[in-house]
């Protein structure tokens, strides 16, 4: 497991910690840190492996999939937590020699996850992944080794840099959606408000698949945020 962090000092002990509810104390995790300010770096514990990238989250996953042991990569926000069954779901997934990889439901978790809207929010996130195949980074995006490295990883774009691999995993083989859904933040939405923030990521998107560099959004994005 990877997880790409820049001052995530608040977040980061509870994902460890649910991850290893979920998988088991024996799991491999790997923090990849992009130059975090805040003290994050003190609070890897013991068990867990700790790189430094540059920043940028692709890049800093692409460090910790060449470090990792496993044959299969999860790559998981600092921000979202593992589900019980997690393990379960994987396992049962794996055991189709054609599925290369794959992402889970979503479910939103903070102050705000029980607004109409927050909730609202994550049906559309997941009915868009069942139906159109597509994943972000929150949904926790695995991947066997072999299919990774066949792609090249992750690009080194600074936005949608987890939708483009998923893009090109899809077109290879076979990828699922899981059960049970990870827990993520809500903090980004509620950080500048629902609409707004919907908002910006539909026109963001639009133009991605309009064909506008994504290096050019990344911009706009951090002007809009």
């Amino acid at each position: 497991m990877v997880i790409p962090t820049l001052n995530e000092a608040d977040e980061l002990p509870a994902t460890l910690a649910a991850a290893r509810a979920a998988l088991g104390s024996h799991v491999e995790i790997i923090v990849v840190d992009g130059g975090s300010q805040d003290g994050t770096v003190q609070r890897v514990d013991d068990r867990t492996r700790l790189l430094h990238a540059a920043a940028g989250r692709g890049r800093q996953l692409n460090v910790g999939a060449e470090a990792a042991r496993a044959d299969t990569l999860l790559f998981l926000h600092a921000d979202t937590h593992l589900s019980a069954g997690t393990g379960t779901a994987l396992a049962r997934a794996l055991a189709e020699p054609g599925v290369l990889g794959g992402c889970f439901k979503i479910s939103l978790r903070g102050p705000t996850a029980t607004r109409p809207i927050a909730r609202a929010l994550a049906w559309a996130i997941n009915l868009r992944s069942r139906f159109f195949h597509t994943a972000t980074g929150d949904q926790a995006i695995f991947i066997r080794r072999a299919a990774f490295q066949r792609l090249g990883g992750y690009s080194d774009d600074d936005l949608f840099e987890d939708v483009m691999l998923y893009r090109r995993l899809r077109r290879l083989g076979a990828v699922t959606l899981l059960d049970p859904a990870v827990q993520t933040s809500e903090r980004r939405w509620r950080r500048h408000g629902y609409l707004r923030t919907i908002a910006i990521h539909l026109a963001l998107r639009l133009l991605f698949l309009a064909g506008v560099p994504s290096r050019r959004l990344a911009r706009l994005y951090r002007r809009l945020s």
